[in-house]
């Protein structure tokens, strides 16, 4: 067989996407050993990647020179850290799923509503203390919610075969209300304790995050964004519109059916142990298409590592930016989204002449 030459497009285009992928991922790294080093309890960045590399067997690098700076950082700030990158990848990841199933730019899923039903679901966990599935009761409850709600508003945003931008919006706002009302009746039965735990999902925050979690959190998250991956190209012959999708062999109903599950998926990893975090799943995806293009292949991945740097760099600032407190991390990502959120409305009002 003969050899396909690789064009000077194709490249660059190569050149851009692993560029791309290694200053997001090298960024992130960063982030991660600057947060787990700022606190109360400061540990320099080097004795942060010492305490690393003796975990990993490696005899390099300065340990924590405070008596329990070791113990901080595994015990405390690797597992707060480590869960904002799962959460961010993970949210940023659906964020981009739901732009490409729904081909526009102000879908994700905390306007959609998915957030709030998994929140609601993982909330009737909280007040009726059922343990179904030991550890993973929450998540599973999350990621039923998410799904019924994702599945909902796509059905109710449907009309004539395609989905409008404000009908999404509007049905999102119902969505959201319905499940504000019924976190409202969960407040209402619950004790002190599962009032405090529901407030917690409303507010999101990454405070008391454990190994534990991480570990149920993190296998949603990497076996979404496996799929997500998987669906990248058919997501590239989607955005052609959906005639020439299925002219070209997209099942396009099945892929959007399948996208909405694995944006269930991935929201519940967040959700799950994390409450409400909005707009991540907004920004991310966008600014990361203004980057790298519209295609789903380096688009996916580079999201999710973009999500994961931002939630990453918002918990640290809402661990240091008041001190002796903890800033509510999605009150920090709501005052970047919404007024991005804005921007977005009239863009796409600008570009289109009209809401649709």
């Amino acid at each position: 067989m003969t050899a396909v030459p690789v064009t000077a497009a194709q490249r660059r285009t190569s050149v851009r996407r692993v560029g791309l992928l290694g200053m997001l991922s090298l960024a992130l790294l960063t982030a991660v050993v600057v947060a787990a080093g700022r606190g109360q309890l400061d540990v320099a960045p080097a004795e942060v990647v010492g305490s690393l590399l003796h975990r990993l067997g490696l005899d390099l690098g300065p340990m924590p020179s405070h008596p329990q700076g070791d113990v901080t950082l595994w015990t405390v700030r690797f597992p707060r850290v480590v869960m904002a990158a799962v959460a961010g990848a993970a949210l940023a990841t659906a964020g981009a799923l739901m732009q490409g199933i729904f081909g526009n730019p102000l879908a994700e899923p905390g306007v959609v509503g998915v957030s709030a039903g998994a929140a609601l679901a993982a909330s009737t966990v909280i007040v009726f203390d059922l343990a179904l599935v030991g550890t993973w009761t929450v998540a599973l409850f999350a990621f039923v919610g998410g799904l019924v709600t994702t599945i909902l508003v796509y059905l109710l945003s449907r009309d004539g075969g395609r989905t409008e931008v404000v009908t999404l919006v509007l049905t999102g706002i119902a969505v959201n209300a319905v499940a504000s009302a019924g976190l409202a009746f969960l407040l209402f039965l619950g004790d002190q304790q599962a009032r405090e735990e529901i407030v917690f999902w409303q507010l999101g925050s990454l405070n008391g995050s454990r190994w534990e979690q991480v570990g149920v959190a993190a296998p949603f998250m990497v076996v979404g964004l496996v799929a997500a991956m998987a669906m990248s190209r058919r997501l590239d012959l989607l955005a052609l519109g959906d005639r020439a999708a299925r002219h070209v062999g997209v099942d396009v109903e099945r892929l959007r059916m399948g996208a909405i599950v694995v944006v269930a998926l991935l929201t519940a990893a967040a959700v799950a142990f994390c409450g409400i975090i909005a707009f991540v799943g907004l920004v991310v995806p966008h600014l990361v298409r203004l980057l790298a293009g519209p295609g789903h292949r380096l688009l996916v991945p580079a999201s999710a590592l973009g999500g994961g740097l931002l939630l990453v760099v918002a918990d640290l600032g809402a661990r240091t930016l008041v001190a002796y407190a903890d800033l509510p991390i999605g009150m920090l990502t709501s005052l970047v989204g919404g007024p991005f959120f804005f921007w977005l409305i009239r863009r796409a009002r600008r570009t289109s002449g009209a809401w649709a």
